[in-house]
């Protein structure tokens, strides 16, 4: 695993937790970053002391080599799509998939897992199920669940760890998140419960896919940016015309985000970032922050084009800056 660029760190021998290297770990006393274990290439708090050293990892096995191996996600810029198979009761229909409304007319009958909402999920956005992608590595945990894992492509900003349960940040119902602050353990480790086993396909994370990198986006996954409920802030709590004349584009757009064709969403996005463009260039709005908004409400309405999407705000906002709007003139 280090040789492939992955931290590691080590995992209590039998179990899928990181063991604790000194008394006042085991007693939950002091915080990772002030645990001198550290200084001593100890193994304290799991993943924040994950390494990529080779000889710090054989140090650690050659002392314990009952340790199993985990992944530190975050520092091996890893995406790991955590797929449970619980037997919990499903919750209502409207929490399967935060963010989508989930027409009554869609049979749910049998849906019991993150298996049916991952994809059910890719379904929606007519993308193939990560649980079939053979192009990455796939790991069979114990409980029957499956852990997918991606590589984070370029230039993409972090992700962080959620739980499919979770009220303020999730992707799917009984499907998690694996990114920064968090860990995965490697295939090929064996617990009380099991071998965590590698399935047929290679052994090679795959780059995330693009739709992935838009739904992770649009649920407030991204560690740089605030919760994709806030984007219109900024511009509808502004005064004067201006503001009222792009809300009004930019809601036509995110509605467009409940019907997946024939919405005309191309011309809607278009039409708002050439406003948008006037409006910058007469000195109504400011122009980064119109366009990280205008981005994210496309994203949130078409979260698997997010090329095309920024396309079309760049050309529209570049057209749109040739014609400053000056909104008092049209009163």
């Amino acid at each position: 695993m280090v040789r492939h660029g992955f931290a590691v760190h080590p995992l209590a021998p039998g179990a899928k937790t990181p063991p604790p290297n000194c008394e006042a770990c085991t007693a939950g006393a002091h915080q990772p970053q002030y645990c001198p274990c550290h200084a001593e290439h100890g193994w304290c708090h799991g993943f924040h002391a994950a390494t990529t050293d080779l000889n710090t990892v054989q140090h650690w096995w050659s002392t314990q080599p009952g340790f199993g191996i985990g992944i530190a996600c975050g520092p091996s810029r890893l995406v790991v799509i955590d797929v449970d198979a619980h037997t919990d009761r499903p919750p209502h229909r409207s929490r399967l998939l935060p963010g989508i409304s989930i027409h009554d007319s869609v049979d749910l009958a049998g849906l019991s897992s993150g298996f049916d909402t991952l994809a059910l999920l890719a379904a929606y956005r007519r993308r193939p199920n990560p649980c079939d992608d053979t192009s990455t590595l796939r790991v069979q945990t114990p409980s029957g669940g499956m852990h997918i894992w991606y590589r984070m492509p370029r230039h993409t900003p972090a992700f962080k760890s959620s739980s499919g349960s979770s009220k303020r940040t999730a992707l799917a119902w009984q499907v998690d998140i694996r990114a920064a602050n968090g860990y995965i353990v490697a295939p090929g480790t064996r617990t009380t419960a099991g071998v965590y086993q590698a399935l047929p396909g290679t052994r090679i994370p795959a780059p995330l896919p693009l739709w992935l990198v838009a739904e992770l986006t649009r649920t407030g996954h991204r560690t740089d940016a605030p919760a994709p409920s806030k984007p219109l802030a900024p511009i509808s709590s502004r005064p004067g015309n201006a503001p009222r004349v792009l809300a009004a584009l930019l809601k036509e757009v995110e509605d467009c985000g409940a019907v997946p064709e024939g919405a005309a969403f191309s011309e809607k996005l278009n039409r708002a970032a050439f406003t948008a463009g006037g409006l910058v260039q007469s000195g109504h709005l400011h122009g980064v922050e119109t366009r990280q908004i205008l981005i994210e409400t496309a994203t949130r309405a078409r979260p698997h084009q997010p090329r095309r999407n920024a396309h079309i705000v760049e050309t529209g906002m570049r057209a749109g800056s040739t014609r400053p709007i000056r909104p008092e003139e049209r009163t």
